[in-house]
């Protein structure tokens, strides 16, 4: 009985929290950014086999998709010129959306030493590439994501992704996954980026 109570719980505490971030997005259209003003926002989850990209604008309080999809590597290829190909594909997609600012997720601890040191290394040239096109960069933790896009940092991961449908506005969830997480990335920062978009304000 009371496992049963606590399962009942749990699914009215996702439903609440469900709806809550469903009413927030059809509200949203409805409410002006303080200051107003609108700011292109890449979000990009990082790998080397795989680097997800997600570019959305974020316009007084709403999210509209620009694009998405992911930078590939193959397995065959030597792995500094899979780090060159992940830095010169990422500065093409730079040069094209102009975004404002970008988002990446913070790497966390890996049990797996050679594929967390990879991950940063590929981490280091995406970090490189947006330096040097003078794009302010943020980082977001996972639990920081699941708390923006679901309201739950405990949130699972086809949460997250049906959660960053609705806001994006879609028939489906992105695929691949990464392009997903790298969109939700994208909504994370635009849910933090007031201040971001008083100073675009200002130098315009």
């Amino acid at each position: 009985m009371n496992i049963l109570l606590i399962i009942v719980a749990k699914v009215l505490i996702f439903y609440t929290i469900l709806w809550y971030n469903i009413l927030k997005i059809y509200k949203c259209a409805f409410i002006d950014v303080k200051g107003g003003g609108k700011v292109v926002i890449l979000g990009i989850d990082p790998g080397y086999a795989i680097v997800g990209c997600g570019v959305v604008r974020y316009e007084k309080n709403n999210f509209s998709l620009m694009g998405y999809g992911a930078i590939t590597t193959d397995k065959d290829m030597p792995f500094n010129q899979r780090l060159k190909k992940i830095y010169d594909d990422l500065t093409e997609l730079l040069q094209k959306f102009k975004p404002d600012a970008v988002s990446i997720e913070r790497l966390y601890f890996n049990t797996n030493q050679k594929t967390a040191i990879d991950v940063a290394q590929a981490r280091g040239v995406i970090v490189l590439a947006v330096e040097k096109a003078g794009i302010p960069l943020y980082e977001y933790t996972p639990l920081q994501v699941k708390q923006s896009i679901v309201g739950y940092g405990r949130a699972e991961k086809l949460q997250v992704q049906e959660m960053t449908r609705m806001f994006l506005h879609l028939d489906k969830i992105p695929k691949p996954d990464d392009a997903a997480d790298a969109l939700a990335l994208a909504i994370c920062h635009g849910h933090s980026s007031g201040s971001l978009i008083l100073d675009i304000n200002r130098r315009n």
